[in-house]
């Protein structure tokens, strides 16, 4: 039933709130749980869902999303899976990059109209949850709906920060859809919980559209053409298909979280930690999640206290405590080193011993954590140089600190160090 669906993975956006993690790269990009990326959960999805014919469209910082998925997924003439990255391009017909999702999909939609796939199923690169794509498109194919917006269910305090559905419990079918409501119209999108409760188990009042959708192959080729200026899915698009076309929500009940800002972000990481089980299907052998896999020397450890934490290949760690934390690949922490709740992304490579000596020669910190650090709370991006007895504990308090020249900024409480940073020695913030 697969093998005539395709999946087009949006992958081009800038990332502005998650910034400084897209300074260097795209969203899709950033690291995830220490040894994945974004862009590796939705892709992991299809293959498990048996869709075998994907495609990236990508645009903004788009080089190490590239390498990414060049090195992890590379496949052979004789494979039946094709992934495939497609860059913002200008054509005869269009020569502006693209300007939101629905122009996208617009840029290629002839082109995928090549493959014959009944149906297309769009995704975002930026959120993090394990799904069977399989009883999702079933459903869609039983109900005979032109278009399927899967939905989670969202707490009011949530809700005006999605596009959020109102659905006919009995049928299943899409009565209105608002993008990101403010508060007087939230009234307009509240569902009956009770009512949702006895059709689909789903108990929340609100329920919010999670960027995954479902089209029929000629009605996504009709509907971008006869809309040329419409830009988003969400914004544009959606809202004005209701009266028209078969809408259908399919309700999902398990963990899903949109990656738009840098606490979502390090609180994904931390629901990792807490339950490893559930919010990614690392140890699933029914459900892996693939990557780009490395040869990489199996993490040194001596002489340290590691409680609730995830410790990546490569690492070499002497006599340190971490606690509730993420330690990327081939990250150096030197002695007498404390780490709670941090995110520490790692290096693109090593250091030899002579190198590293004549960093400190220069008084330039080496690759990695030096000796006696704290480190609280905080976000260490790629190839961070974090010198001796420094404090990362944001002592102040503070909420929102902008020292980008300094190497770091603080956001909602969240020390993050950029990629490449050099924070020297005795330096507390």
């Amino acid at each position: 039933m697969m093998h005539d669906a395709i999946a087009v993975i949006l992958g081009g956006g800038r990332g502005t709130r998650l910034y400084p993690l897209t300074k260097y790269r795209a969203k899709p990009a950033v690291p995830i749980a220490g040894a994945y990326r974004l862009i590796d959960i939705p892709i992991s999805n299809c293959i498990n869902s048996e869709i075998t014919r994907i495609f990236i469209l990508t645009q903004y910082n788009s080089m190490q999303l590239h390498r990414h998925i060049n090195s992890a997924y590379h496949t052979n003439g004789f494979s039946q899976l094709s992934i495939e990255a497609l860059p913002a391009q200008q054509t005869r017909e269009c020569s502006d990059w693209f300007q939101g999702t629905a122009d996208a999909v617009r840029h290629y939609v002839s082109f995928f109209s090549r493959f014959h796939a009944r149906d297309v199923l769009i995704l975002s690169g930026d959120h993090v949850y394990c799904m069977d794509y399989r009883p999702f498109i079933a459903q869609h194919r039983a109900t005979h709906a032109d278009i399927t917006i899967s939905a989670v269910g969202v707490q009011k305090s949530q809700a005006s920060r999605y596009g959020l559905l109102k659905i006919d419990p009995a049928s299943g079918r899409v009565t209105d859809f608002i993008e990101k409501p403010d508060q007087q119209r939230l009234g307009c999108v509240q569902n009956d919980a009770d009512a949702l409760t006895n059709y689909h188990g789903q108990k929340d009042k609100y329920i919010a559209s999670m960027g995954v959708y479902l089209f029929r192959s000629d009605v996504l080729q009709h509907i971008l053409m006869e809309n040329p200026l419409s830009c988003d899915f969400g914004h544009d698009i959606i809202p004005n298909l209701i009266d028209r076309y078969r809408v259908h929500a399919y309700l999902f009940d398990k963990y899903w979280q949109d990656i738009g800002t840098v606490e979502a972000y390090y609180q994904a990481n931390m629901k990792c930690l807490d339950d490893p089980m559930s919010i990614l299907s690392c140890y699933d052998s029914s459900m892996p999640l693939f990557t780009r896999q490395r040869s990489l020397p199996p993490a040194h450890i001596n002489n340290c206290e590691i409680r609730q934490s995830k410790i990546c290949n490569g690492c070499l760690i002497e006599d340190a405590v971490i606690r509730r934390s993420i330690i990327g690949m081939r990250t150096v922490i030197g002695k007498n080193v404390r780490i709670e709740e941090s995110i520490l992304q790692g290096a693109h490579r090593y250091q030899g011993p002579e190198e590293r000596r004549q960093d400190r020669a220069s008084d330039i910190p080496p690759l990695g954590i030096g000796e006696h650090s704290v480190i609280k709370r905080a976000i260490i991006d790629k190839d961070a140089r974090i010198g001796r007895n420094v404090h990362l504990i944001n002592q102040n308090g503070d909420e929102t600190v902008d020292q980008e020249k300094r190497g770091y900024l603080i956001i909602n409480g969240i020390i993050t160090v950029l990629e490449n940073a050099i924070i020297p020695d005795n330096m507390i913030i």
